[in-house]
């Protein structure tokens, strides 16, 4: 509203001004016409007079409205250079009312980049296009000076004036007036404005050079704010996507971890942690452990204040806390302190892995080993099982117990079951001591055999060492145990080729050996009396300059057409 009242009153003065100059200019054209000698000379000087100050009023008057126009420019620049942070934009203006104060026909703006070298970031013509960089004709000369010496520099024709003689770039592109001014920031310069016109010498007059220098004082410090903005965006861009980033890696850690400040509040709890807590990060960021997890809290509290107070790691910790969402939990943890870039501890770190899974897939291994030869559990690739078998050759063993059906007629069904373990593992523990993969128990009977999964080429000398064993060690349970409870195993011992694999289902899988030689070593133990070791002719002829062994009457074994030769194995020769 003011502006517009300002402008009309500078009109209503200049046309008054016009209006009286006009007058007094045709009083001064009819004195003139007439020269009257009764009309003073005084009356002649006055009226040109007149005419003078008329128009000198109006040149001021003039004046006056175009700095005025120049300072309100300047004031209304001054916001819209500072009512954008974005760098591209305020560069536009920038050049754009550049070219406006100044009536110059193209103007282009020069920052520092990061080398510190000055370069070309927008170019403007008076009809607010933007110029091609790349083949602006301008004067690197005037440029580097003014970057250089931190001064504005005015040329009214670069053609003429004796600073810039023999200047080729000014010759070449027959460049007239120009105008250049710094950017300053603190006293620094950090870039440079460069206005000018190809065609009319004399445009830029010392007004329009302050003038400019004013606004890129203003303009400067807009530039520099809009570039820290960039920068700062770009940081902040390259920030979220570090911690996005950050934010993925934490969330993938296959272990449990929370960070708690030394307040013991939560600060962080990722994944991992919140399914080994069997709570969600949005119950316990923010909220002290001992609030949000008091398991968690009485199972660390020692730990969390030793490294709080000694700025130590307590690493490896094993404990088996209750949970109310998960149960019991064993967990392997450890504790760092938490700090920052200045080596500052502002915290704690809890890493924990969750071992239940692990200490139960542990514990069947272990029950598994005690069921199943280890050298059968390490040929067995669970991703690859599947039925069939290979044929092979073998030495089987069949170890059962003499009258152990009239023995559990009279003890307790516990005692039955101890006294059956004891005499089961001694054997077991014979035929694993040689190397031999027992194949299942049967009720109070023994299957193994050797030479499979792994190639023994001893492997009936092996079985016959492990049935001396066994009978070794039941030997030794007679000296511990009442007589009572003495038994005895009787052993048959047989060679030949089986087939070896999987049978069964994909949900029950059974690994054994299937032949004849496997139904002949049973039917030979099950004419064995307690205490004795029977083996087969085959065997025998292997090793008979090893052992000491006595042929006894040929068995009728239940399937078989013709008698089977036995021998009785004493001993080792």
């Amino acid at each position: 509203m003011l502006s517009s009242q300002n402008t009309s009153t500078y009109a209503s003065i200049d046309q008054q001004l016009a209006h009286l100059t006009g007058i007094v200019e045709q009083m001064q054209f009819a004195l003139n016409q007439s020269r009257s000698a009764a009309i003073p000379s005084k009356i002649y000087e006055g009226v040109e007079q007149l005419v003078i100050i008329a128009a000198r009023l109006r040149q001021q008057v003039t004046s006056f409205e175009e700095e005025r126009q120049s300072l309100r420019a300047l004031a209304q620049i001054g916001q819209v250079v500072n009512s954008s942070l974005d760098l591209d934009v305020v560069l536009q203006i920038v050049m754009d009312t550049i070219i406006r104060l100044t009536g110059a026909e193209r103007g282009i703006l020069l920052l520092r980049n990061e080398k510190g070298e000055l370069s070309p970031r927008l170019g403007r013509n008076w009809e607010q296009e933007s110029l091609d960089l790349s083949d602006s004709a301008i004067s690197h000369t005037i440029i580097y000076r003014v970057a250089n010496d931190g001064q504005p520099l005015l040329t009214t024709n670069a053609q003429e004036d004796p600073r810039f003689t023999g200047q080729e770039s000014i010759v070449a592109h027959n460049l007239r007036s120009i105008l250049c001014v710094p950017l300053k920031v603190k006293g620094q310069v950090t870039g440079v404005i460069y206005a000018d016109n190809r065609i009319r010498s004399g445009l830029f007059t010392q007004k329009q050079l302050d003038i400019l220098v004013a606004f890129a004082n203003q303009a400067a410090v807009a530039i520099e704010n809009a570039s820290l903005f960039a920068s700062v965006k770009r940081t902040l861009a390259e920030v979220t996507e570090l911690k996005n980033l950050m934010d993925n890696v934490f969330y993938s850690i296959t272990s449990g971890v929370l960070t708690a400040d030394t307040s013991e509040r939560v600060m962080l709890c990722n994944r991992a942690a919140e399914l080994i807590l069997g709570q969600n990060s949005g119950e316990m960021v923010g909220q002290a452990i001992s609030e949000s997890s008091p398991e968690l809290s009485s199972m660390i509290k020692p730990y969390l204040e030793k490294v709080l107070k000694t700025d130590q790691p307590v690493l490896g910790l094993e404990a088996s806390p209750t949970f109310s969402q998960k149960g019991q939990v064993d967990l392997l943890f450890s504790l760092s302190p938490l700090k920052d870039v200045q080596q500052h501890t502002q915290g704690v770190a809890i890493v924990m892995e969750d071992l239940t899974e692990k200490k139960q897939l542990e514990a069947s291994r272990r029950l598994f080993e005690k069921m199943v030869s280890p050298g059968v559990i390490d040929q067995l690739d669970p991703d690859s099982l599947k039925l069939g078998g290979r044929k092979s050759e073998i030495t089987i063993l069949f170890a059962d117990i003499r009258n152990f059906t009239s023995f559990s007629e009279g003890v307790s069904p516990e005692k039955l079951v101890s006294v059956l373990n004891r005499y089961l593992a001694a054997a077991a523990d014979a035929v694993l001591q040689e190397g031999g993969t027992i194949d299942k128990f049967l009720g109070d009977a023994v299957m193994a055999w050797f030479n499979a999964p792994v190639p023994q080429p001893d492997h009936t000398l092996r079985a016959i060492r492990a049935a001396l064993a066994i009978r070794l060690a039941q030997e030794k349970l007679h000296e511990e145990l009442p007589i009572s409870s003495h038994l005895s195993f009787g052993i048959g011992i047989n060679v030949g080729d089986a087939v070896l694999g999987l049978v069964g289902t994909q949900k029950r899988l059974d690994y054994t050996a299937i032949g004849d030689c496997v139904n002949t070593s049973k039917r030979i133990q099950e004419n064995s009396a307690a205490g004795q070791i029977l083996m087969g002719e085959e065997i025998y002829k292997r090793v008979a300059d090893k052992v000491v062994a006595v042929a006894v009457e040929p068995i009728q074994a239940k399937g078989k057409r013709d008698p089977i030769q036995v021998y009785e194995l004493v001993g080792m020769r």
